[in-house]
């Protein structure tokens, strides 16, 4: 499982691992990988420096990176009140109707919603890398498009790798005009936001229009035999992020989630705008039904929709309303069935990845008789 782009950044295996979790992201960079810090809720810079000091103590001297959330297009003077007064009153209404039918409390006096659309904001990503840049990061990957051009100039200069993802070959070209180094292929059976290319087309072709860039496949790749198919298509390396959410070094806080993901099937996802307004495949619930039901108010556009359903989200979360409760997470969350420590997962990947790659030379080998 080493590639060109592997042996740059010195790390023993081609797998880059996307986790909200630190203690997740060093277990991977220690295990072999490459652990990757999302830091889209670190809307308080101290917080941040917190977890990245603990990775620095946990690390034992391995390369990991963040993961940040720039918007690609600035606008200038708006506040996050600004954007909250221009949600309409009925999606208000629609939100607390909702919670009322399925009996979802208050959140505790004095408790705020732990996740908010903040961290999107591009003032406070920048305050994540004046944070991070002090730290020896060796990648900073951007969920939305090529970060800013001072931020690739910035990172370039302190010798970090910038790495952009993309759901077509259209978006990988302008991320390789923008100075990108890595370009993250994300297919369409990936968590999270993702476009509608499958993995299997996609690596390919975004392989052939970057050239010589290095890509990573991500989306659907939970096995070694995934892996070994992502480097047959060209890819330089893999970008792993649902598998992680049932290791035993995740903190979800919620006994109730964890089971549904170990219970899920592949076809247990959806692909819709519920959280954030763009969409994102996250297992599929009543919420999000509701939300993509006909006879609803549909959503909003981002920001909007990520601002008007945090609140709701973490009461959710908070008490743990079954029905309800969901997360990002892509279609591989079918083979994710036990809980498991990173480096468990590690060894089965390096395990089928051998064994894949074993199968194609005996094949290759009758094939040239």
């Amino acid at each position: 499982m080493q590639t060109e782009l592997s042996k740059k950044l010195g790390i023993e295996y081609a797998v880059f691992g996307f986790t909200p979790f630190p203690a997740v992201a060093a277990a991977i960079s220690r295990a072999g990988g490459f652990g990757v810090l999302g830091a889209v809720r670190y809307t308080a810079p101290d917080d941040l420096k917190r977890d990245l000091d603990w990775i620095e103590a946990h690390v034992e001297g391995r390369p990991y990176g963040l993961d940040v959330v720039m918007p690609a297009t600035k606008v200038e003077g708006v506040t996050e009140a600004d954007v909250e007064a221009m949600i309409p009153s009925g999606h208000r209404e629609f939100v607390r109707q909702t919670l009322a039918k399925y009996g979802v409390p208050e959140l505790p006096e004095g408790e705020a919603a732990g996740w908010r659309i903040t961290g999107w904001m591009e003032q406070v990503a920048r305050t994540q890398l004046d944070v991070a840049f002090d730290y020896p990061i060796r990648l900073l990957a951007n969920a939305l498009g090529s970060p800013p051009a001072d931020v690739v100039a910035r990172a370039h200069e302190q010798n970090v790798l910038v790495a952009a993802l993309a759901g077509s070959a259209r978006h990988a070209v302008k991320h390789q005009a923008a100075g990108i180094d890595i370009v993250v292929a994300q297919g369409y059976e990936a968590g999270g936001h993702t476009g509608e290319i499958a993995s299997m087309v996609l690596t390919p072709e975004v392989v052939d229009a970057v050239d010589p860039l290095p890509v990573l496949a991500a989306g659907g790749i939970g096995s070694g035999r995934q892996v070994a198919a992502a480097l047959a298509l060209g890819a330089q390396g893999v970008w792993l992020g649902s598998l992680w959410l049932t290791t035993t070094e995740a903190d979800l806080h919620s006994p109730a989630l964890t089971r549904k993901l170990l219970a899920a099937g592949s076809g247990d996802t959806v692909r819709s705008r519920a959280l954030t307004g763009k969409p994102a495949r996250q297992l599929r619930t009543e919420w999000t039904d509701a939300w993509d039901d006909p006879a609803g108010p549909g959503t909003l556009p981002m920001p909007l929709q990520g601002l008007l359903v945090a609140d709701a989200v973490s009461r959710i979360q908070k008490h743990e309303v079954d029905p309800l409760l969901g997360t990002p997470v892509g279609q591989i969350v079918g083979r994710m069935t036990g809980e498991r420590a990173v480096q468990d997962v590690f060894d089965d990947l390096t395990r089928g990845f051998e064994q894949a790659v074993d199968r194609v030379v005996r094949i290759a080998g009758r094939s040239g008789r």
